[in-house]
């Protein structure tokens, strides 16, 4: 019988927790989880230089607001392509608030990455900016195409 393979601890710093060492891993390009740690935490220094005291409730509030509830998947059924509406699991819907709203500052020119971010997360904190725009578009099209709803059960 088979070995169940086992997912090794992630590495957590003291004044952090999981959810915010996986958004750091999203910032994260080539390996360099230092600058990807130095762009959150200066990050959070500029949600508090705003006048806003607990920069961590402002990013939590902030994913919770551009987290989609349901997304449309493509399932070909024989000739047809339909776009079925079906409920986002917990992990999927932080994965993509983190990557909706980080492709926003990325996308965003002229300023270090962590005023970017800084930006997003407070425009996303109020309800505006790409990351809920991208969201509402979301809800949009699964609302648009709840006809097919009865189709989820062909989707896995």
């Amino acid at each position: 019988m088979s070995k169940k393979f086992k997912k090794p601890d992630m590495l957590i710093l003291p004044d952090s927790n999981e959810k915010i060492e996986k958004f750091i891993n999203y910032i994260m390009l080539d390996g360099k989880k230092l600058v990807a740690r130095k762009i959150f935490n200066m990050a959070m220094a500029e949600i508090e230089k705003n006048g806003h005291p607990n920069p961590i409730v402002v990013w939590e509030k902030a994913l919770e607001n551009a987290a989609p509830s349901v997304m449309v998947k493509s399932k070909r059924i024989w000739w047809a392509v339909y776009q079925i509406p079906l409920e986002v699991p917990g992990n999927k819907k932080v994965f993509h608030a983190s990557k909706w709203v980080l492709n926003a500052a990325r996308s965003k020119k002229g300023t270090p990455m962590y005023i970017k971010l800084a930006d997003e997360l407070l425009a996303a904190y109020s309800g505006q900016g790409a990351a809920v725009k991208k969201k509402e578009e979301v809800h949009k099209m699964a609302d648009a195409n709840k006809a097919f709803a009865y189709m989820a059960r062909y989707v896995k």
